[in-house]
C-alpha cells in the first residue's frame, strides 16, 4: 500500500512537472512568436521605407504648384540675395529684409553709390567702395553700424556679425576686424614688398578664423600667398596671429573662402585647393587643373567649380567637392542660368526663366521652366522638401515641386 502511494506520489510530481514544464513552453512559444511577428513589421517597415526612399531618389518632377504669392513692390535697380530663410533686397538707397510669409521684417535707409555685400549665413555686411560706413544687419534686424578712418575697398562677414575690412592707404592695405557695435578688434597689414596686396578674404562663420589670399612679385615672378589667422587662444600665442600660410610659386589664387568653421578653399588659376582645420588650417587636399574655370559656387557642405563641357552636346561641366575634399563628381548640364546653389544631395541651377535641379546620383529631378520671371529662388529649409522661396518682379512666391 505505501509502495502504491508512493506511486502515485511520484506519478503526480512528474505530471505536475510536465505541466509546468509545458507551461513555460507555451510562455516561450509565445515570447518568441510576440518577438517574430515584431521581427516581420520591423522588417515589412524597413521594405517600405526602402520602397518609398527608393522612390523619392527616383521621382522626377515635372510641375510645381505655387502654395502662397504676396504681391511687393518693384524698386528699380533693387536687387535681392538670400538672407538665411529670408530675402535682402537692397539698392542704392537702402534695404529690407522680407521673410517666406511676404512681411518685411525691416527697413534700413542710406545713400550709397557702389554697393558692397557680404553675407554669411543670416547676417550681411552693406557697405560703399570708397565709403566709409557699414551697416551690420541680420534677418531679424539692425546689429549695429561700423566707421572707418579710411575708404572701404572690400567686406567680408560672419555669422556672429565680425566684420572684416579692407582699407586703403598710401603705402600699406589694412584689414581691420570689427565687431557688429562698431568695436575695432584686430588688423592686419599689408605691403606689396612684404605679404603682398590682397586679393581675397574670408572670415570663419564663427569669426575666430581669417583667410587672406596676397599677390606679389619676387624676381620677376608672380606669386600667390595664402595666409591664416586665428583671434582666438591659439593665434593669442602667435607673431601677428598667423598660424598657418602658403606660397605658391607663378600662381594668382584669386579666390578665397570658408565655407563652415573648419573647411576653406582657394581657387587659383591652376588648382583648387581644400584647407581644413578648425584653429590651424592646413592642406588638406589639392588638384591641380588644365581647364579655366567659368565660376565657382559653395555651401557649407559642397565646393562647385564650373568649367566648359567636354561634350559637345552639352555646354557645362560642374566638379563638385565634399567638405571633406573628396571629389563627388562631374555632372554635365545644357541649361542656361545666371545661378546655382545645393541643395543637401543635389544642385539647383536657374535663370530667370528655367531650373534645372539635378541630384548628385545624375538624375533631373526637375527641368522646365517658371511660370513668372524669377530673380531669386531660395530652399525652405535644408531643401530636401523642394520647396522654394521665388521672388518675381511684383511678387514673392512659395512654390512646391510636384
Amino acid at each position: 500500500m505505501a509502495i502504491i502511494k508512493s506511486f502515485t506520489k511520484e506519478k503526480e510530481n512528474l505530471e505536475k512537472g510536465q505541466r509546468q514544464t509545458d507551461y513555460y513552453q507555451k510562455i516561450r512559444r509565445h515570447k518568441l512568436s510576440s518577438v517574430y511577428r515584431a521581427l516581420l513589421v520591423i522588417a515589412a517597415l524597413a521594405a517600405l521605407a526602402a520602397l518609398v526612399y527608393v522612390q523619392y531618389k527616383n521621382h522626377i518632377y515635372t510641375d510645381y504648384d505655387e502654395v502662397s504669392s504676396i504681391p511687393v513692390e518693384n524698386v528699380s535697380g533693387a536687387r535681392s540675395v538670400r538672407l538665411g530663410d529670408c530675402v535682402l533686397t537692397y539698392s542704392n538707397d537702402g534695404a529690407h529684409c522680407t521673410d517666406s510669409r511676404g512681411t518685411v521684417v525691416w527697413n534700413q535707409t542710406y545713400e550709397m553709390q557702389d554697393i558692397q555685400v557680404a553675407v554669411s549665413g543670416n547676417v550681411a555686411a552693406i557697405g560703399d567702395y570708397n565709403g566709409r560706413d557699414i551697416y551690420v544687419l541680420s534677418s531679424t534686424g539692425k546689429l549695429g553700424e561700423i566707421h572707418t578712418n579710411m575708404p572701404i575697398r572690400g567686406l567680408a562677414v560672419a555669422e556672429t556679425g565680425r566684420v572684416a575690412v579692407e582699407v586703403a592707404d598710401t603705402k600699406v592695405t589694412w584689414i581691420h576686424l570689427y565687431e557688429a557695435d562698431g568695436t575695432e578688434k584686430y588688423e592686419v597689414r599689408t605691403t606689396m614688398s612684404q605679404s603682398g596686396y590682397p586679393v581675397s578674404f574670408s572670415l570663419s562663420p564663427n569669426g575666430e578664423l581669417l583667410g587672406i589670399s596676397c599677390i606679389f612679385v619676387d624676381s620677376g615672378v608672380v606669386k600667390s600667398h595664402v595666409a591664416f589667422y586665428n583671434f582666438g587662444n591659439v593665434g593669442d600665442n602667435r607673431s601677428d596671429y598667423i598660424v598657418n600660410a602658403y606660397t605658391y610659386p607663378d600662381t594668382i589664387v584669386p579666390y578665397l573662402k570658408f565655407i563652415n568653421n573648419s573647411t576653406a578653399f582657394a581657387v587659383g588659376d591652376d588648382r583648387v585647393t581644400i584647407f581644413s582645420g578648425s584653429q590651424i588650417p592646413t592642406r588638406q587636399t589639392e588638384s591641380l587643373l588644365t581647364e579655366e574655370i567659368q565660376a565657382v559656387y559653395n555651401s557649407d557642405s559642397y565646393i562647385g567649380l564650373l568649367f566648359r563641357s567636354d561634350d559637345a552636346k552639352l555646354q557645362h561641366r560642374l566638379e563638385v567637392y565634399g567638405s571633406d575634399g573628396e571629389k563627388v563628381g562631374n555632372y554635365y548640364f545644357d541649361t542656361e542660368f545666371t545661378n546655382l546653389f545645393f541643395g543637401q544631395d543635389h544642385f539647383v541651377a536657374y535663370s530667370n526663366s528655367d531650373c534645372l535641379i539635378k541630384t548628385f546620383s545624375d538624375v533631373d529631378k526637375f527641368n522646365g521652366s517658371f511660370h513668372k520671371t524669377v530673380n531669386l529662388m531660395v530652399p525652405v529649409g535644408k531643401g530636401g522638401s523642394f520647396r522654394y522661396i521665388v521672388v518675381t518682379n511684383d511678387s514673392i512666391d512659395t512654390i512646391q515641386l510636384k
